[in-house]
């Protein structure tokens, strides 16, 4: 059964900083010498101290300067230490494969257990084998699951659950949210958990996954809990933050955007393809923890609990380098979580 998203539509910049380097002092103009008073070469001693005093003073003020000049994006992350980087949990983490190659995603299990869970039982259940990329829509999602809008002739779900609750949100209260400083239009606080981008409404105890450039969530019809997973979009566009609480978020994709967001563009309404040979099919979709460990893909997530993610949010604040303007602000959807291969 085909379920639909309802519809809603980074320069990221590496700012080399610019290191003040301490002025050359010029040489002093030398006094013309006085024929009845000769000037007198100044001895060695005097020369050598003034060199070691010049070196002394510059020293400092060069290191003083090195220290003032804040470090690019690009620095940030190439000298972060280790522990500023987490392992992927092999539990909570799909691989889907394509003709044109494959797409990592992570599930969000603590904002969408029920689901996650599902998605697991399905993708263990080979559900998603041979099933298609269905809908492209331009600057909005690329969904995919079953084609089949008869429900009688759907592929059968196996031990997966055919409902689930609707899992918009989960409480704030304890959440360990790393939260932003800066204004957002769509909630009162916004910050990040787990590597995912959340929003908050603190006096409603509420808290959710917003829908950034690149989350995963469970397509749905009409009834608000008429999700189970079985069906799945990725955004591909800019952020349609009004379908915040509305969709059930599950996660987000870690690598392979680029496969999912370069794909044509369906014909049909909102996106779907319109005839069957424009769908892309899915050749198999697995858990990292049913696969031999050499052949999951190593990679690594930089923790967003960490003084390196704070440090890298301040840079992308802070533009300077290349930019003649700073914007002195970021936003829960502007500020991408880095990954890296495992080392």
């Amino acid at each position: 059964m085909i379920k639909v998203t309802l519809p809603f539509a980074a320069l990221a910049a590496l700012a080399l900083a610019l290191q003040t380097l301490p002025a050359q002092a010029a040489p002093a103009a030398k006094s013309p010498a006085s024929k009845s008073h000769p000037a007198k070469p100044r001895p060695k001693s005097a020369a050598k101290s003034v060199t070691r005093a010049a070196a002394t003073t510059a020293a400092p003020a060069a290191a003083a300067a090195a220290a003032a000049a804040p470090r690019s994006s690009a620095d940030i992350i190439a000298q972060s230490p280790a522990s500023a980087w987490r392992a992927l949990d092999p539990e909570n983490t799909v691989l889907m494969e394509l003709p044109q190659g494959q797409v990592l995603i992570e599930l969000a299990a603590r904002f969408a257990p029920r689901h996650a869970e599902n998605i697991r039982l399905l993708t263990r259940g080979g559900y998603f084998d041979g099933l298609a990329v269905i809908r492209v829509q331009d600057n909005y999602v690329t969904q995919w699951g079953d084609p089949e809008e008869d429900d009688a002739k759907a592929r059968p779900l196996g031990k997966a659950a055919t409902k689930l609750p609707a899992e918009f949100a989960i409480p704030y209260q304890g959440l360990p949210i790393n939260k932003l400083t800066d204004v957002d239009g769509w909630a009162p606080l916004t910050g990040f958990v787990d590597g995912f981008p959340v929003a908050a409404d603190p006096k409603k105890n509420k808290a959710w996954l917003t829908h950034c450039y690149g989350m995963v969530g469970a397509a749905r019809s009409q009834a608000p809990d008429s999700s189970n997973g079985s069906g799945l979009y990725a955004i591909i566009g800019q952020a349609p933050r009004a379908l915040d609480l509305n969709i059930t978020v599950v996660g987000r994709v870690l690598a392979g955007m680029e496969l999912l967001s370069s794909l044509p563009r369906g014909g049909g309404a909102m996106g779907f393809y319109d005839k069957p040979e424009q769908r892309l099919a899915i050749q198999r979709v697995r858990l990292l923890a049913d696969m031999p460990e050499a052949e999951r893909p190593a990679l690594q997530v930089l923790r967003t609990d960490s003084p390196t993610w704070n440090e890298l949010l301040d840079a992308r604040r802070h533009r300077s380098g290349w930019f003649v303007h700073s914007p002195e602000h970021v936003e829960v959807c502007s500020a991408t979580v880095p990954t890296r291969p495992a080392r």
